[in-house]
């Protein structure tokens, strides 16, 4: 759906923030990107898979040869989520790992229990209100893990070396301590979810779809909007707050162009350290946002393009599953862009079946 209102001009040049968020997330040899200027539209996996949360629309093969290989151009971002952003702001060729090469992760213990938790919570809600207690959380739990084994049989993994299920009986009791410990920062016996686990997305008039998933929206009788998010984690340093809190600006600035609405506040629950850090946002928050987030955009655009998707070494490399494909590790990243072979074998109609 078409949204107005977009901030015209280049959005790089808008605020420092923005300017140094589009410096960061380009390669060292890109130049700052030009908004106004660039014309192509979508992204997608070298090959031609739909991928993630960025969803793109594949490669184009512009012509061929007798062998039956056509030259691919990738074509760029169509959409962006908070997390996908979070990757190519981390490392640039992260981001081609997941987005466009699409390489298998393997689950992790810490990722798992927290979706596992978040259904808990979820769930927890079909309950009447009065039944809401914690002996009753924690008896979802069993049953939430079976259905999340059964949609994503991957998870079994974790446990595959564990033939006494003491390793599984301790990760269980540490999902128990987190659902526990949030009737200590909210009361759900007096809240009355408008919204659990919401999909949105929305068009901005670049063209850029923006979209995530909401753990939580509350709507007050006087119509104000709070979005909750849970996370399983400890709460950051006061010097970390800003980066912790773009996922939650993401999320108003879609609230926003959707309903024209801006949420009252933002929420974020840590389970893991027993905090809540809330943020009330304002118009210009949502616009600063908007603006890095197409910075972002062009950037990977022009990644995209070039084909010049760099690491960008941090602590977190070692907790990174494609250590085997990076260069700063040794690796070799997978052929860029990945060559179509058609079936047909006249020169100059080489393309996908």
């Amino acid at each position: 759906m078409g949204v107005a209102g977009q901030a015209d001009g280049n959005p790089a040049d808008a605020d420092p923030e923005t300017a140094e968020a589009a410096r960061a997330a380009q390669p060292a040899t890109a130049k700052t990107p030009d908004l106004a200027g660039s014309e192509t539209s979508a992204v997608a996996g070298a090959d031609g898979r739909q991928g993630g949360e960025a969803v793109g629309a594949g490669e184009v093969p512009v012509g061929g040869s007798l062998a039956g290989t056509a030259v691919v151009v990738p074509v760029a971002p169509a959409s962006l989520s908070p997390s996908r952003a979070n990757d190519f702001m981390q490392c640039p060729l992260l981001y081609r790992f997941r987005v466009i090469d699409r390489l298998p992760e393997k689950p992790s213990a810490a990722a798992t229990r927290g979706t596992l938790v978040h259904s808990v919570l979820e769930r927890l809600f079909d309950a009447p209100a009065g039944e809401r207690t914690a002996p009753a959380a924690k008896s979802l739990i069993p049953g939430q893990w079976d259905r999340l084994r059964e949609s994503r049989p991957e998870v079994a993994e974790l446990f595959a070396d564990d033939p006494d299920g003491e390793r599984l009986a301790q990760w269980l009791g540490e999902a128990e301590r987190l659902v526990e410990r949030w009737f200590t920062l909210e009361d759900p016996t007096r809240l009355e979810p408008a919204e659990r686990e919401l999909f949105v997305e929305a068009e901005l008039d670049s063209g850029l779809r923006l979209r995530g998933i909401i753990d939580r929206v509350d709507v007050a009788p006087t119509g104000e909007v709070r979005i909750v998010d849970y996370k399983t984690g400890k709460a950051p340093r006061p010097e970390y707050a800003e980066g912790a809190l773009f996922q939650m600006k993401f999320y108003a600035l879609v609230v926003w162009r959707l309903k024209n609405v801006i949420p009252r506040r933002l929420q974020l629950v840590y389970l893991g350290s027993g905090d809540v850090l809330t943020y009330d946002p304002v118009l210009a928050d949502l616009e600063r946002v908007e603006r890095k987030l197409l910075a972002l955009w062009e950037a990977i655009r022009q990644a995209t393009q070039t084909g010049d998707w760099r690491p960008r070494p941090t602590k977190l490399c070692g907790w990174c599953d494609h250590q085997e494909h990076c260069p700063e590790f040794g690796g070799t990243p997978p052929p860029y862009p990945l060559p179509v072979t058609s079936a047909i074998g006249e020169q100059g109609r080489m393309g996908p079946d």
